[in-house]
């Protein structure tokens, strides 16, 4: 982004950005990249949501993945308050294990972490399936004001 055409905006009232990304190593990293640049643009704080997403729009391109499908993307700011991050993946039959189900992998497992990341910083998250054949994995942060 262009730093002198492009100025940090206050939040008020209702914020959102909506993107599709394709379900590779790129597109996941891509999601984390324009979640900072978007979360900076609104002067908000982005180090947990970057996480966040980077963990969800991986298991997105990992286990939601269709060939021909893309996973969208969504982040919605309520008030400078309350940031809403969606994650929707075209697997909705493969559904990961919801909040405080999720356990710890071995010790020298190399995967099986990632949601319980999202677990430690998300106040609250979530999955909802549906629409057939999506399902949406939605985590929320409390911003300190």
């Amino acid at each position: 982004m262009n730093q002198r055409i492009v100025r940090r905006q206050q939040p008020t009232g209702t914020q959102a950005f909506t993107v599709l990304l394709s379900p590779t190593r790129r597109g996941a990293r891509l999601a984390r990249l324009l979640t900072v640049a978007h979360l900076d643009l609104w002067g908000l704080p982005s180090e947990a949501a970057a996480h966040i997403v980077a963990e969800l729009a991986t298991n997105a391109s990992v286990h939601g993945r269709v060939p021909g499908r893309d996973f969208r993307l969504g982040l919605t700011v309520r008030d400078g308050s309350l940031l809403r991050i969606e994650v929707t993946d075209a697997r909705g039959g493969h559904l990961p294990p919801g909040p405080g189900a999720t356990e710890p992998p071995a010790d020298d497992s190399e995967a099986g972490r990632g949601l319980l990341i999202v677990d430690a910083l998300a106040d609250h998250w979530g999955v909802t399936p549906g629409p057939v054949p999506r399902k949406t994995v939605w985590a929320e942060i409390f911003l300190a004001r």
